[in-house]
């Protein structure tokens, strides 16, 4: 005897449909008199593409042929057209987008021809009437008659190309394919006709689970051609395609061009463009129906995309995109959110934000955005220097939509108290010597790849970012302790391997290295110190010395290669620096950088092996002083090019290292130069890394004085402006050949500046600025080069480094904002005289007339 279940589903097959108007499974026609009802679906002849009810929420992401099957109450239901043989459920078409019908109603739910010819979806009560939800909406102006005779005659029908057509004695009287949703299918035009002014449009859906009207439309307009839009309040276009006869011809080669280079799509669709006097439009076809499933797409991010379906993967991939970045559309992510499109789109809230609506986010609509945690201290006072409010600053990102500008703000802390005496103002840049201030919403932030020009400073309420300090604070004793354990841990097995291989392994195993001067892990090599003692003759040749240690001279046996050697001096008073200094240079190469070749940490040793510098450091060029002064002189051109590669490695230091590395001890003394007078910072002895996701660090250790930073001297965590800062001094060196003397120091005056007739030296940064603004910048240059120089790159240089010496760091431009200066490839203004600065004259003014 058969297993019951079978007796029970012979039995299901030979029971006649309860309602004689229900329309057939797996049918493509539903002609007047009959309703399709909720379970029920018309399937196109080739079985590509079915339409009936369905539900997203069951639907979503899901592997189901039968996305009807649901009966979640949490997501209404729509009449849609869908691709019937591919397993992942994809909607081409959606008819009630904004009118979904709620699951009580799905019992009475039917979609009819109507009696007066429109195709409708139908809600039917307990009182017997009918209630319409959408229909098509046919204009008729028919007679009565005429009007009767058509409707009996009425069919819908799904097309084998997805298009339902509602047609009467063989004449489309309606199609879907001219009022697309979110998706375009090969077969259907899109375009507009141009004596009824009716345009196709896409609007992309609301989120995975809500195909309503979303945040996106795709137009072909009248003149403009393709418009991509955002289409809430504010409406921007972000995306133009120029549509005439001429231009819009272009676009057709390109196309194909883009569909025969990817093998997946060569030959599969044929292009065509029309415009005459009654419409434009452009229309791809399908020249084999049944070899592939594809479409065109506006999606919820707002990037137009075209999709083929991969039987090798079976999911959906992207042939094409436009626009290329997905985080271009101005809403991708939502309001106060940054957008990443490396490797993916992704979306994260600023800094003290928090996500306006998760569930939307889980579905792909972050319409919404973030929203603040804490609300901004703002009061209806014009006067708000008393607010507590504070800006944090978010580096390499595209700058906000609908900018402010304010000429009037000349500084950054200026550009920083327009905004903080509005209650509206929510963030502010300071980028090219531009102030810009954004009111409300801030949409369309995006990182990019740029090395960090454009920041934007975000206004948060002050105790956002306290907690963040604190826990910042406690993370490096924490980094100390974790860092001693392993260091402790360390030193036991190499007690443990100096037991068993005593006479081979010597060394303190600071880096994962092997021990062999020809053995080499990312480029640094361990040395033995008798190596070393050998290489430079018992270290017989200094060149140099500093608070840490001796350089000395020295030749590789091995290599012939001509080495610079620093020994510091005992293991306890230069540990902390000799592994500022292996952690940072050793891990990075740049040509306006000192190469580190390798190390020894061996006892008691410590000592660092750099790539010798012929020509040694810039302050031996500078301020030496002999009898041939004019002869031995650097000239101009090779001054400027040492100023343009300092720039350049600090720029590298800054921005283009997976940390921030802050060197903290710019000045000459620490920049070489080489054979070719190509300068390469050097002596990372005090160096300090930042991480990508901070802004300050805190340090003990202080760089050189004269060349230290106002904010620096108070104690607080610093940043990489300090660097900026010290790059400013030695420049006025650069330009002058001279030392940047204090007010207090006494010059002879016959080897400083002919035109003083008293002992007593002016500041020269003052001098600097001073001359800058009364346009007399040649008298700061150096006497020795007796005129010989580029005024423009004299004034260029000077304008920089009094822009970097001001007292507020915010005020100072980043190191790739300098390069592109000194490039000529962006102009500044002049500095303002920085407070400290000022001080310091009237002091000396004071001084000078007693």
């Amino acid at each position: 005897m058969p297993p019951l279940h079978i007796l029970l589903g012979l039995l299901l097959l030979l029971t006649p449909p309860p309602c004689c108007s229900s329309a057939a499974a797996n049918g493509d026609k539903l002609p007047a008199g009959q309703a399709l009802a909720v379970g029920s679906k018309l399937v196109s002849r080739n079985g590509k593409f079915a339409l009936g009810f369905f539900q997203p929420a069951a639907a979503a992401g899901s592997i189901s042929k039968s996305p009807h099957n649901a009966t979640s109450p949490s997501s209404g239901w729509y009449l849609g057209i869908w691709f019937n043989k591919i397993p992942v459920f994809t909607t081409v078409w959606v008819a009630n987008r904004e009118e979904p019908v709620v699951h009580h109603n799905l019992n009475q739910t039917q979609l009819k021809i109507a009696s007066d010819g429109n195709l409708v979806i139908v809600l039917t009560h307990a009182s017997n009437t009918e209630s319409v939800v959408w229909s098509t909406h046919i204009v008729n102006n028919m007679t009565q008659a005429s009007k009767k005779n058509t409707t009996t005659t009425s069919v819908a029908l799904l097309l084998n190309n997805g298009n339902l057509a509602l047609t009467s004695e063989q004449k489309v009287l309606w199609q879907s394919f001219d009022y697309p949703t979110d998706v375009v299918l090969p077969g259907s035009k899109f375009g507009r006709n141009k004596i009824t002014s009716f345009s196709s449009q896409l609007i992309s859906k609301k989120s995975l689970i809500d195909p309503g009207l979303g945040s996106y439309s795709l137009d072909l307009e009248d003149i403009k051609g393709f418009v991509l839009k955002r289409r809430k309040n504010p409406s921007i276009v972000y995306w133009l395609y120029e549509s005439s006869t001429t231009s819009a011809m272009n676009l057709l080669p390109l196309a194909k061009a883009l569909l025969d280079l990817n093998p997946q799509t060569k030959g599969l669709l044929n292009i065509t463009y029309v415009d005459n006097n009654r419409e434009e439009y452009y229309m791809g076809t399908l020249r084999d129906e049944s070899s592939a499933s594809m479409f065109g797409l506006l999606d919820i991010s707002g990037q137009i995309k075209l999709n083929l379906w991969s039987h090798a993967s079976q999911s959906w991939q992207t042939i094409y995109a436009q626009p290329d970045n997905p985080c271009e559309p101005p809403a991708t992510c939502g309001p106060f959110t940054v957008c990443s499109s490396k490797p993916h789109p992704s979306c994260d809230c600023m800094e003290s934000f928090s996500q306006k609506s998760p569930h939307d986010w889980e579905f792909d609509d972050r319409t919404g955005g973030c929203t603040r945690n804490t609300p901004l201290h703002c009061t209806s006072d014009k006067n708000m220097t008393s607010s507590t409010d504070i800006f944090h600053p978010i580096n390499q990102v595209q700058l906000p939509y609908n900018p402010q500008s304010i000429v009037a703000a000349t500084t950054q802390s200026k550009c920083e108290e327009v905004c903080l005496s509005s209650c509206s103002c929510t963030a502010y840049s300071y980028n090219s010597r531009r102030c810009s201030v954004w009111n409300g919403e801030l949409l369309s932030v995006f990182q990019t790849d740029d090395t960090g020009e454009h920041v934007l400073y975000l206004r948060l309420a002050a105790k956002d970012l306290r907690p963040t300090l604190r826990n910042n604070k406690r993370k490096p004793t924490i980094g100390v302790v974790a860092t001693a354990s392993m260091i402790g841990f360390g030193l036991v097995m190499i007690m443990v391997f100096l037991l068993i291989w005593r006479d081979k392994f010597k060394w303190c195993g600071l880096l994962p290295i092997h021990y062999d001067h020809q053995a080499s892990v990312g480029g640094i090599i361990a040395f033995r110190y008798t190596d070393l003692v050998r290489a430079t003759k018992n270290f017989s040749e200094k060149l140099g010395g500093g608070g840490f240690g001796s350089v000395y001279k020295g030749v590789l046996s091995d290599s012939k290669t001509t080495i610079a050697v620093k020994r510091l001096y005992a293991a306890h008073q230069g540990e902390k620096q000799f592994r500022a200094e292996v952690s940072s240079i050793g891990m990075i190469q740049h040509i306006n950088l000192v190469k580190l070749i390798g190390f020894c940490c061996e006892g008691d040793h410590r000592l660092l092996v750099y790539e010798h510098m012929l020509n040694g450091s810039l302050d031996g060029h500078l301020f030496k002083v002999s009898n041939h002064d004019d002869d031995d002189a650097l000239n101009w051109s090779t001054r400027y090019q040492i100023i343009l590669g300092i720039a350049r490695g600090l720029s590298y230091l800054h921005q283009s290292c997976h940390k921030c590395i802050i060197h903290c001890d710019i000045k000459p003394e620490n920049i070489l130069v080489d054979g070719s007078f190509v300068p390469k910072v050097a002596d990372f002895g005090l160096a300090s890394f930042v991480g990508r996701d901070f802004s300050r660090i805190l340090t003990s250790f202080k760089g050189t004085t004269g060349y230290l930073a106002p904010e620096w001297l108070t104690g607080v965590a610093i940043t990489p402006k300090i660097d900026v800062y010290s790059f400013g001094m030695v420049l006025l060196e650069i330009i002058s050949g001279r030392r940047n003397a204090s007010p207090e120091t006494s010059y002879n005056t016959s080897s400083c500046n002919n035109n003083n007739t008293h002992q007593h030296v002016e500041y020269f940064p003052v001098q600097a600025i001073n001359k800058l603004h009364s346009d007399d910048v040649k008298s700061l240059v150096d006497p020795r080069l007796n005129g010989n120089f580029n005024l423009e790159e004299v004034e260029r240089v000077c304008k920089i480094a009094c822009w970097c010496i001001q007292d507020n760091e915010f005020d100072r431009p980043m190191m790739g904002e300098v390069v592109r200066v000194l490039d000529g490839l962006q102009e500044i203004d002049v500095a303002p005289m920085p407070r400290l600065l000022a001080a310091i004259t009237e002091q000396s003014g004071a001084a000078t007339s007693m």
